[in-house]
């Protein structure tokens, strides 16, 4: 297999300085080399291509047909070595921000994270979105940074809010008078589960799961279709749901909140990162 002969950096840089200064003097000056070297250096390339890549004259320097086509590619190549130097060297210390959402708040909080991102371009976000037993055991595993979580009451939280739930149902067709109540739920371990069932027991009624899904957005539209009785934040009611409570003899629900969480230590980029968070809740709670 021939091998065809390869470019280097600097024959390329000296010949994109000759492009953009139309002069060997000034481009010798930016590359701070020779005016002779940075011509032997564009004559070579020259004479590995075959074709001239320059029209020179005595007052100016003209890019050949070839010339333009080499000059994209020596610009790719040129940042292209610079992007594994600074990954190589460390010099995009910013690294990575690990960040977990409940689900119903990923597309919320994704105009905050380009904000933040193009601040930062040097920062990678791995942001995991997901039910709050998923999001805890990750956090417990130390694999997040950050989390914004909706959880019972009781662990001290960098901030939180107070989370309204509702008892939802189809205004359409109802379900909480049907025996035994069907129950629209989060899998085992997941949210609002143990409270549902709870109630129902405290009440006297018999219960089923009819329908279980990991997705907030699927429970309320499975709920307000006539699926089942479910128990939800009161952000994921449905035009087609009704609200049931006290008077229908289901209590509120209030122990619940919606709490960030930043681990320690914490460098510069999580605490703006917690910050900014923070200053988003706080406007989604007024």
């Amino acid at each position: 297999m021939n091998r065809q002969p390869m470019f280097t950096p600097q024959q390329l840089l000296s010949f994109v300085a000759v492009c953009e200064t139309a002069s060997f003097t000034r481009a010798a000056d930016r590359v701070h080399l020779s005016q002779s070297t940075v011509s032997q250096q564009v004559r070579r390339l020259e004479e590995m291509i075959g074709k001239p890549l320059l029209q020179r004259t005595s007052h100016q320097v003209a890019l050949t047909e070839e010339g333009e086509k080499l000059l994209g590619y020596a610009r790719r190549i040129i940042a292209l070595n610079g992007e594994a130097h600074d990954v190589l060297s460390d010099k995009w210390r910013d690294g990575v921000l690990r960040l977990g959402v409940p689900e119903d708040f990923a597309a919320p909080t994704a105009g905050l994270l380009a904000e933040f991102s193009r601040e930062h371009p040097q920062l990678r976000l791995d942001v995991m979105s997901g039910i709050y037993v998923d999001l805890h055991r990750a956090w417990q595993r130390e694999e997040l940074d950050i989390m914004l979580i909706k959880q019972p009451g009781g662990e001290r939280p960098l901030a939180a809010r107070p989370e309204p739930l509702l008892w939802l149902d189809s205004a359409a067709h109802p379900c909480f008078e049907q025996t035994p109540v069907p129950l629209v739920v989060f899998p085992q371990l997941g949210l609002y589960r143990e409270e549902m069932a709870q109630t129902l027991d405290s009440l006297g009624r018999s219960w089923r799961i009819s329908y279980s899904s990991a997705s907030l957005v699927a429970l309320a539209s499975a709920s307000a279709a006539g699926l089942g009785l479910t128990l939800l934040p009161a952000s994921c009611r449905l035009p087609e749901h009704r609200v049931l409570g006290e008077a229908d003899g289901l209590p509120s629900i209030n122990h619940f909140e919606l709490a960030l969480f930043c681990r320690a230590p914490q460098d510069d980029l999580q605490q703006a990162l917690a910050a900014a968070l923070v200053t988003f809740c706080q406007l989604q709670w007024q």
